[in-house]
């Protein structure tokens, strides 16, 4: 028995790194969990792994970007499990890194339309369940946006303006009972390996001011912080950013 025993989850993005841990957290505490991703090979791989430990999973290829694509996500949910009660925005495109003053229109494109655009393209399609029963939403943005760490002015863009969609559904959708907040993960995602191999002075740098020492483990760190703020415990919560950073970012 888990604490989302009965709930159906959509989690997009979630082929690899800290989307996958989130899927299998969610599933072991009993969720169903739908899984969007691009590329279909690495969601069905997820959805094995938690069918293997006993949970439901579905996977359905789906970029975030396209409006359409996501609103056949949804409805195909629905279709699948009778409705949607938690929400987790994960997916996000990461461009390598790039100063400022080098930065293209070309690169926000992809960040923002991966991140920002897929995160409101996913909200709005779902609010129309999570808006009969309540429900939650879980964004992820990042302590590189917090923190605006050089080298990654789109993706900050992007993440930074996640959150201020974040506040603003928290206002709006609070009547509906449905709580909308925002996680800044430090885990081993495939991206933040990709930075630690290419920038590793940069990265031990960053480490070095963890006061936990390390990264945070997707699953059991990461989505353990997302099964929390989707269970019942955390209803009272709502338009706040969690730091699963171990530390690094401490907000004043």
């Amino acid at each position: 028995m888990g604490q989302l025993d009965g709930k159906v989850a959509i989690v997009t993005g979630a082929g690899q790194g800290v989307g996958r841990g989130i899927a299998l957290a969610l599933a072991r505490q009993g969720a169903a969990v739908a899984i969007g991703g691009r590329t279909v090979v690495k969601i069905e791989k997820t959805v094995a792994e938690i069918e293997e430990a006993g949970g439901r999973a579905l996977a359905i290829g789906c970029d975030v970007a396209d409006r359409g694509q996501v609103d056949a996500l949804v409805a195909a949910v629905a279709d699948a499990y009778g409705t949607v009660d938690i929400l987790v925005n994960n997916a996000q495109t990461v461009i390598p890194l790039k100063p400022l003053s080098e930065t293209t229109i070309d690169d926000l494109a992809v960040c923002y339309s991966s991140g920002t655009l897929g995160t409101f393209h996913a909200m709005q399609a779902c609010f129309p369940h999570l808006s009969e029963h309540g429900g939650r939403i879980i964004n992820l943005a990042s302590s590189t946006g917090v923190e605006g760490d050089p080298g990654f002015a789109s993706y900050v863009m992007a993440k930074e303006a996640i959150r201020g969609l974040t506040k603003v559904a928290a206002r709006e959708w609070g009547r509906f009972g449905i709580t909308v907040n925002v996680i800044c993960p430090f885990g081993d995602s495939p991206a933040s390996i990709g930075f630690r191999d290419a920038a590793p002075k940069r990265f031990e740098a960053i480490l070095n001011k963890v006061p936990l020492g390390r990264m945070g483990d997707s699953e059991h760190d990461i989505g353990g912080a997302v099964a929390a703020l989707a269970g019942p415990g955390m209803s009272y919560l709502t338009g706040a950013t969690l730091m699963v950073d171990g530390g690094r970012c401490i907000l004043r």
